[in-house]
């Protein structure tokens, strides 16, 4: 069977969402033949850092590939960002550490989102450890990105309204 018919999510000029790279163009859809088996890859250049990755279009949801959030989720992610009435759990800082690891990993600009909001206030009350201040800029650079190019506004307008709803 020839995987000529195979459906793919994305086409060349899509935006995506790859876990914990953040946003990338899909620059191309290429065949190459691995093992003898000929595959298709995704070719995604990551917006961030110029990174290039190759992803396999047959397993590109199973790693958490996604389209880029509607303008209604948007809404769900800043009353996420809002939420005060939360527990910041008083684990130990490198346990919380992994924790938020976890969550950035999974891809969920609502993971990300939570992830932001509790160091947004933890910073309220206590200094953040090294660690805790770069998971903070990765989580806000990665909302930031996804958030401007969701409701098509420039990423610095988008950042300075988040910044403003912790101030």
């Amino acid at each position: 069977m020839s995987g000529d018919n195979e459906k793919t999510m994305f086409v060349e000029g899509d935006m995506a969402v790859y876990p914990a790279h953040g946003v990338g163009l899909i620059r191309a859809i290429e065949k190459q033949t691995i093992g003898g088996i000929d595959q298709a890859f995704y070719v995604m250049k990551i917006l961030d850092n110029d990174m290039t990755i190759m992803i396999p279009t047959a397993t590109s949801e199973n790693v958490g590939l996604r389209a880029i959030i509607s303008k209604e989720e948007v809404t769900k992610v800043i009353e996420i960002l809002k939420e005060r009435d939360i527990k910041i759990s008083s684990q130990t800082w490198n346990r919380r550490y992994r924790d938020y690891m976890e969550k950035i990993k999974t891809g969920s600009v609502y993971e990300v989102a939570v992830v932001l909001r509790d160091l947004f206030l933890l910073k309220v009350d206590k200094d953040l450890s090294y660690g805790e201040r770069k998971m903070m800029d990765t989580a806000k650079s990665l909302l930031v990105k996804e958030l401007s190019l969701a409701r098509k506004v420039e990423e610095d307008k988008v950042e300075k309204q988040i910044e403003k709803l912790f101030s």
